[in-house]
């Protein structure tokens, strides 16, 4: 049997890195990013390990994937019953993360060593980096669902840190306070599902939770509240949390603006850390929904489905390339939950389990591909606005290659990585709900159009005039490109299936060509229109924008979310509830308090003269106070 006590390693190590660079990073100048660095690479060269020796030695007995506890320890002992641990737990979906996270966050390191060189920040901006990176793998290992929860909030804290890197600049510091305060209300809801949760089955425990034999998946399941039953509300609220996380409507207006951190804190966050946490946190408890709460189920998809075409079409008139990836990110991200919403338990009825978690495998390459592109792009020109760019293929070859890799894995085109898991997806919702199914042939569609769209419109198009001329990226720039790309290709050639299931029991999947040729011919359609449209400049865009007038304005405006928000925060809760509670809090609570402390100045400036230090004073006080009892005692005694 093998000991698995050496994976604590892969989560404490970049704890150590953020303390030290944290620290004495100051000190070490461009050494602190080298040093970063190593430290990811040891712990992703310990995460491919530990995914070895899980799925090919020591993971399976008798034909099934056991969770198998690396490292545990009691943490808050509330009853016999429930405590809270700290703790590694390995199964499937945990080592696959690992794998990810540390893959995407270890080449997101290597890039930011020529991205960054010579900013100021250089050393914060790792210890930054590497306490996202155990926020995450501290969040993906968690025994139990509060740990997950401390590290979910750890996430947000980092995400908050890098997302305001660039703290001179307002826009950075506003958009790392929606960030967070928009995350908060969403993890509210997180925290009351996990409430309701454990005060049902008595546990916080994963295993004991999705133990599909245990007592845990029952529980709750009778008792009722409109209509719904109990495990069902605590599994909403759940969702609502991974919800807020993964940017899902209606809390999806933080992520665009997130973008006013570094290129590679965009990478990050989209790619491997913050934006999946959702998703993953969905198929952490995958058999306490398929099982106990079908109806949170169809919520996740509906919510997955409606996310992914709002954002596709938001992402069709954007002209910020990061943005865009943004919007792109929120409807891949949807794909996933619609995965997670139309599946079953167990078997092929699993497919979309499987599917999702495929998808976030592939995705978190060519995401991380697209992103690392864009800041090549970004570095050579010196701005996001596509209208500022074009035929940057003469310029910039290798992330000209690598970029169209990554918009033709997106785009769902035969034997790249994304044909294979999103169409495991779509076949999965075909099965389950049509849905649903329809809305995301249609999105695969926009996806391909919205992502040539802006190749064509960066690398071909019409050549503005350059200040500079353009050129390639160092290597620490494009080897991490050149990774990804390769990555973006073959990680669609492992078969998943045989690794992740909804029951940890490998099952055999094929693609279902009698959908994957309509999903092919709908993507080729969509890179076909954009073809036309902007390879070379024309006056078909103006006129399509022109012809759609008010669809098009709400859709650049992103459907005008963030003003409505804006409104009912400003317009609606300061001015009918923060004002209020406020004046009640200054007039009534501090004037409370004021009062006391008036009073007890007045009495206190009346009494000063017994403390005046005269013994003469003194003694006549005491000969007055025993003659004033004196005469009292004698008085009772007459009468």
């Amino acid at each position: 049997m093998i000991d698995f006590t050496y994976t604590l390693f892969i989560v404490l190590i970049p704890l150590a890195m953020f303390i030290l660079l944290g620290l004495q990073g100051h000190k070490m100048k461009s050494f602190a990013g080298i040093l970063g660095t190593c430290g990811l690479g040891i712990s992703w060269i310990l995460s491919l390990i530990t995914a070895y020796q899980y799925f090919l030695l020591a993971g399976k007995v008798e034909g099934v994937y056991q969770k198998i506890i690396g490292f545990n320890t009691l943490w808050l002992q509330m009853t016999n019953t429930l405590h809270i641990d700290m703790g590694i737990l390995l199964d499937p979906i945990s080592v696959m993360m690992l794998v990810v996270v540390t893959t995407v966050s270890f080449w997101v390191h290597f890039y930011s060593l020529g991205y960054m060189k010579g900013e100021k920040g250089f050393e914060r901006f790792f210890a930054f980096l590497s306490l996202f990176t155990f926020s995450m793998l501290g969040l993906v290992v968690a025994t139990n669902i509060f740990q997950m929860y401390i590290f979910w909030e750890l996430v947000g804290v980092s995400s908050y840190l890098l997302i305001g890197f660039y703290y001179q600049k307002p826009s950075a510091v506003a958009a790392s306070k929606k960030a967070f305060i928009v995350t908060r209300f969403a993890d509210l809801g997180f925290l009351i599902g996990i409430l309701i949760l454990s005060f049902n089955t008595k546990t916080f425990d994963f295993i004991t939770l999705t133990d599909v034999k245990g007592a845990a998946i029952a529980t709750g399941a009778g008792a009722s509240f409109l209509g719904l039953s109990v495990m069902t509300w605590s599994l909403i609220f759940v969702f609502m949390g991974g919800a807020g996380k993964s940017a899902m409507f209606p809390f999806h207006i933080w992520l665009p603006d997130a973008m006013e951190g570094p290129t590679p804190v965009s990478a990050l966050i989209h790619a491997a850390t913050m934006v999946v946490a959702g998703v993953y946190l969905v198929a952490r408890l995958f058999p306490v929904y398929a099982l106990s709460a079908p109806e949170g189920l169809m919520v996740v998809g509906y919510i997955g489905a409606f996310s992914s075409l709002f954002a596709a079409v938001i992402a069709c008139t954007q002209f910020d390339i990061k943005r865009v990836l943004a919007y792109s990110t929120l409807s891949q991200i949807g794909y996933m939950m619609v995965g997670l919403g139309v599946s079953g338990y167990g078997g092929h009825e699993g497919l979309g389990y499987m599917a999702s978690m495929f998808h976030l495998f592939t995705h978190a390459m060519f995401k991380a591909l697209l992103f690392l592109g864009a800041g090549a792009i970004i570095h050579a020109v010196h701005t996001n606005v596509m209208n500022e760019m074009g035929g940057l293929r003469k310029y910039l070859p290798i992330t000209h290659i690598t970029f169209l890799i990554a918009c033709l894995t997106i785009s769902g085109i035969p034997f790249l990585s994304a044909f294979f898991s999103k169409d495991e997806i779509l076949t999965a919702a075909y099965h389950h709900n049509l849905l649903i199914f329809w809305v995301e042939l249609f999105v695969a569609g926009l996806t391909a159009f919205y992502m040539f769209r802006l190749y064509f419109r960066v690398f071909w198009n019409k050549e503005p005039h350059y200040h500079h001329t353009p050129h390639e990226s160092p290597l620490t720039m494009t080897i991490p490109l050149i990774f990804l790309a390769l990555a973006s290709i073959f990680a669609g050639y492992i078969p998943f299936s045989k690794f992740v299931s909804s029951d940890s029991i490998p099952f055999e999947s094929e693609i279902e060509l009698g959908l994957a040729i309509p999903s092919v011919i709908v993507g080729l359609l969509g890179i076909f229109i954009a073809f036309i449209m902007y390879k070379k400049e024309t006056s078909i865009p103006d006129k399509v924008a022109a012809g759609l007038k008010f669809f098009y304005r709400w859709a650049y405006n992103k459907f005008y979310f963030d003003e409505l928000y804006l409104f009912v925060t400003k317009k609606i809760i300061f001015r009918y509830i923060s004002k209020p509670v406020a004046w009640f809090d200054r007039h009534v609570v501090d004037g409370s308090m004021n009062g006391i402390s008036a009073m007890t100045n007045f009495v206190s400036y009346q009494i000063r003269g017994f403390q005046s230090g005269q013994l003469q004073q003194y003694a006549y006080v005491f000969v007055s106070g025993v003659i004033g009892l004196a005469l009292v005692i004698m008085y009772l005694l007459i009468h």
